[in-house]
């Protein structure tokens, strides 16, 4: 007697194959469940995959145009970097993976869903608060945290005789000895061989992005358009192609990127759970755009309201990589930088170039930039004297400081 349907966030690779034979073997009732989010992959070989482990139903979604329009967008106009350097490609995605998940498991009256998130990473939390958040009855499996499964698969050898014995079907060229994870917006690289810091990522390791040696000899030379901080339009200055749906924008990018070995990072993190992680990157897009909207944005917001705007961007970025993208606080944090891009409207121009985001120039009709005023040769409306009362109060407080400084010195 079935024990009832899980819904299993399944890739096709050797893990969560094992995952969905094994949930079979526990009694469970399998609907296996595959996104297409952006990632190289054969989704007809892993839905037949799939059903030939026994799955009672396969999913395969093409979610691409969501993730761009309602998780990467929003992570743009929050100029979205955690530790100063992670664009949160890997993050971003995991709650728009795990709602379609949640509403497969709602339609198809499923009790369970399960994943195939290791015990030591950031990517179970993810999964699972948003399935708690959308879906709060559900009950979750999650094998790398059951003993009964850990225990028994102690690693890639365990998993490879397993699958030999039930017939799942494994990768004839060996496995990189790193995994990755890859979707549109970025590729991660991690674990394996990467897991002792001071090691060289491989010259081969990369993915999207050329080396930047081996890049054009010549920029292309582009302009991105933004309304309300998000971007509408793309256009190439040399060639004249343009694209102006989100999906598009997003790809068009990442090939200007690509090409020219943008938005490579090498990096240690800090986990969620508390522990620190050496991982790669590569996000060329990502990289681009967030150049672009920093640019406009200083362009055309508000200089108070960009204050408390930055640390609203840091607090996203911290609820994002923990895992909290549907949360309360999350939710009010988005709200009030959707506020704040009211007024961000413009063009940037930009070169790509060896790995590098030049600014070019900017324009914008909600510009608070005014050349007369701010002219060297232009007297304008501004008047120097105004300055001196900024002057007065800044030198009480140096010359009070430094006086104590001074006291303290003399009495040692």
């Amino acid at each position: 007697m079935s024990k009832g349907t899980v819904v299993l966030a399944y890739s096709g690779g050797l893990d969560t194959s094992c995952i969905l034979v094994w949930l079979k073997e526990q009694g469970y009732d399998v609907i296996a469940y595959l996104a297409n989010i952006g990632q190289d992959e054969d989704f007809e070989a892993a839905q037949k995959k799939a059903e030939s482990l026994g799955a009672k139903k396969v999913f395969i979604e093409d979610v691409r145009a969501e993730f761009v329009e309602e998780f990467i967008w929003p992570s743009v106009q929050a100029n979205a970097m955690y530790e100063d350097r992670y664009l949160l490609g890997t993050s971003v995605a995991r709650p728009c993976i795990a709602r379609r998940q949640v509403q497969i498991a709602r339609q198809e009256g499923a009790q369970y869903v399960s994943h195939g998130a290791t015990g030591k990473g950031n990517d179970q939390i993810r999964f699972e608060l948003t399935c708690y958040a959308l879906y709060p009855e559900v009950k979750i499996i999650a094998p790398w945290r059951i003993p009964e499964f850990y225990t028994r698969f102690k690693g890639r050898k365990d998993l490879m005789e397993y699958a030999e014995k039930h017939g799942i079907p494994v990768p004839v060229t060996p496995k990189a000895p790193w995994s990755m994870d890859a979707n549109l917006m970025h590729i991660s690289y991690e674990s394996g061989i990467l897991e002792n810091p001071k090691s060289h990522a491989p010259s081969d390791l990369y993915l999207m992005t050329k080396n930047p040696e081996d890049t054009p000899n010549s920029p292309d030379l582009i302009e991105l358009e933004f309304r309300k901080g998000v971007p509408v339009k793309v256009s190439h200055l040399k060639d004249g192609k343009s694209k102006d749906t989100p999906l598009e924008i997003f790809t068009y990018l990442n090939e200007i990127g690509g090409r020219h070995g943008v938005g490579r990072i090498d990096i240690v993190e800090n986990r969620f759970i508390g522990m620190k992680s050496r991982g790669i990157y590569e996000t060329p897009g990502g990289t681009i755009l967030y150049h672009a909207h920093l640019d406009i944005e200083a362009f055309t917001m508000d200089r108070e309201v960009r204050r408390i705007k930055q640390s609203l961007g840091i607090r996203f970025s911290e609820l994002l990589y923990n895992g909290f993208w549907y949360s309360p606080e999350c939710d009010f944090v988005r709200h009030c930088i959707d506020k704040s891009q009211e007024m961000v409207e413009g063009k940037v121009q930009m070169s790509v170039f060896k790995g590098q985001v030049y600014i070019l120039g900017r324009e914008s009709p909600k510009s608070l930039y005014n050349e007369e005023l701010v002219s060297m040769d232009v007297q304008g409306d501004y008047d120097p004297c105004d300055a001196s009362g900024f002057i007065k109060i800044n030198a009480v407080r140096l010359r009070e400081h430094h006086r104590l400084q001074g006291d303290m010195a003399s009495k040692k």
